[in-house]
């Protein structure tokens, strides 16, 4: 496919170009490609009888797909320092619609797997396209831009698990992988047509380029603190969103399958939050607001826990952590794409990375204190991720901002 977009310069690209449309297509295009990420979740009871895993390793199906996630953060984002970065967006894409098409006819075990883990691996193209649209964002509205684009990508994240699991009501589980594919397909010819390039000045070997990401978290204070507030934020998001269809699917609710979709749908409004908070970085209100997020989040648990009997309550919650978690993260990307184009892909690779260990974290902790304890552990332990973030957060009162 011949560019139809003129290149712009790497650095000083002109502002111009970053349309309301293309923030709406970017924001659109972050939703669906991290929804990939999670519509296996709710239908792994489905997926592992097909394709003959039995339920002691059906599991599976999910962490793989988070382990290559992981790996592809670390492994693909930073090319985003190194190569130009539009044809980098596409060609991810165009490997996650393969895998997509792989899972949806696999007939095997190992082979829905590895299409499982290559899903988590291609999805990574939205941590390519975040750090772009901080690119082409003019200074002064940079926050509200990225607060815009991650807006779509909290979306996905929500609404990929009821949205799976009513197609798979209606149409079967594979239709959710296929379905899937084409809209790959949709979204990597749109973003080829109207992306600019972006050429790195980098001139690095790959191999330099990875083993700059230890030394850049070590020596930027400002990431170091910001992966620590999001990371506690993300472990409790998980916790929270993987606890709550159990306690939902048993007394005194009794929710069914739709039941549980239709309520994860409330968490979406949360998603309203990210231009807000975008704003509010841009006016330089990164530290108060920062402390309000993790305090949001904190009494989000105790709200949950008011609502062990309560659907009201507990749609409350949701909708209070899930604003304190986005509120945080675009403040967060705010602040460390503020420190350099040059290394703006590194450290979101960083950033995005670690605080996605806290969310598996998380969700692992969720189902054990749940079998173990029930409701109670649960909320108490979401609290402490927060409140830990918390803590942690006060020691910037004994010095200068740190963003």
């Amino acid at each position: 496919m011949p560019p139809t977009a003129a290149p712009l310069p790497v650095e000083d690209a002109a502002h111009p170009a970053l349309s309301r449309s293309l923030v709406l297509l970017m924001a659109l295009a972050c939703g669906v490609v991290v929804a990939n990420i999670y519509y296996a979740q709710p239908l792994v009871g489905l997926i592992g009888p097909a394709v003959g895993l039995s339920p002691e390793t059906a599991s599976l199906v999910v962490t793989l797909t988070q382990v290559g996630y992981g790996a592809g953060l670390v492994l693909l984002v930073p090319l985003g320092d190194l190569l130009e970065n539009r044809r980098l967006v596409v060609v991810t894409l165009s490997s996650t619609v393969a895998a997509l098409l792989v899972a949806a006819v696999a007939p095997t075990a190992s082979l829905f797997l590895a299409a499982a883990f290559l899903i988590g691996v291609t999805s990574v193209a939205v941590q390519m396209l975040v750090p772009l649209a901080a690119h082409m964002a003019p200074e002064a509205s940079r926050g509200q831009v990225v607060g815009n684009v991650m807006s779509g990508l909290l979306l996905g994240i929500l609404l990929a698990r009821p949205v799976s699991s009513l197609i798979a009501d209606s149409l079967g589980w594979r239709a959710v992988f296929g379905l899937s594919a084409l809209v790959m397909v949709g979204f990597a010819v749109l973003l080829w047509r109207v992306l600019p390039q972006r050429r790195p000045t980098s001139r690095s070997s790959y191999g330099v380029l990875l083993g700059s990401l230890g030394r850049l978290l070590v020596r930027t204070p400002v990431l170091q603190r910001r992966t620590v507030y999001q990371t506690m934020m993300f472990a409790a998001f998980s916790l929270y969103w993987t606890s709550v269809p159990l306690l939902l699917a048993g007394a005194p609710f009794h929710l069914s399958q739709r039941g549980i979709a239709l309520f994860a749908l409330s968490g979406a409004a949360g998603a309203l939050v990210a231009p807000i908070a975008g704003r509010i970085a841009d006016r330089g209100w990164t530290r108060p607001a920062t402390g309000f997020a993790l305090a949001m989040a904190a009494l989000s648990f105790f709200v949950a826990r008011a609502g062990e009997g309560s659907i009201a309550l507990l749609v409350l919650a949701g909708l209070l952590l899930d604003m304190g978690v986005q509120m945080n993260m675009v403040l967060g990307q705010r602040a460390i794409y503020s420190l350099g184009a040059e290394t703006r892909s590194r450290m979101n690779a960083i950033y995005m990375a670690i605080f996605f260990l806290g969310g598996a974290a998380g969700s692992a902790l969720a189902g054990y204190a749940f079998a173990v304890g029930g409701w109670a552990p649960v909320t108490w332990i979401g609290f402490a991720f927060p409140a830990i973030g918390l803590l942690f957060y006060l020691t910037e009162f004994r010095g200068r901002p740190a963003a």
